[in-house]
């Protein structure tokens, strides 16, 4: 693969916002992400700028790229740092020092090429080298419509955890968790 898989730069904020109003604007946008284009497009650049700046720290959270040979970026995921002491962020509140996998998002001429796993490989291959307490599981919410990424992540190594969420205002759909413990990672 020519893509390579690094994490978001400081500076790199036009990058990051274009790439999440492209995620908005995809045919599944409405069940894949919290947001929506227009929300998102009305937010200031200062927004976007710290956004940036914490997704490349990597204290709480980490933004990955895959920048295609040409220089754009293909793809994104991000990895939001869960430990039981934090509040409630989606879902209920973290029983176990966790990630969550958020933003997934590969440009359509991108997709099946591999792009998705390589940016998960990160992901998950960063959440178990954080320091402190082992993280001992990396998890993701996924809409029970979405079965095109349902069948990625479990593809990628994602089981159902059999915990659910009710979407916010529609009360017959559900978010499903999946997860990956670091026990299954490790055979």
């Amino acid at each position: 693969m020519d893509y390579v898989m690094r994490g978001v730069r400081a500076d790199e904020w036009e990058s990051v916002r274009e790439l999440r109003l492209a995620a908005l604007r995809d045919p599944v946008a409405s069940i894949a992400f919290l947001e929506t284009y227009e929300d998102a497009s009305a937010r200031p650049d200062a927004f976007w700028r710290e956004r940036t700046v914490a997704g490349a720290a990597g204290q709480h959270v980490r933004q990955f790229v895959a920048e295609a040979p040409d220089g754009r970026w293909a793809g994104t995921v991000s990895v939001l740092v869960e430990r039981p002491s934090d509040g409630v962020r989606f879902g209920a509140a973290a029983e176990a020092d966790q990630t969550h996998v958020v933003g997934v998002f590969v440009r359509p001429a991108h997709r099946a090429r591999g792009v998705v796993d390589a940016l998960f490989r990160e992901a998950i291959d960063w959440s178990w080298s954080l320091t402190g307490p082992p993280v001992e599981r990396v998890r993701l919410y996924v809409h029970q419509d979405n079965v095109r990424a349902a069948a990625s992540y479990r593809r990628i190594g994602f089981v159902p955890s059999g915990a659910s969420v009710p979407v916010e205002g529609d009360p017959d759909a559900r978010e499903l968790e999946y997860e990956i413990r670091r026990e299954q990672a490790a055979v």
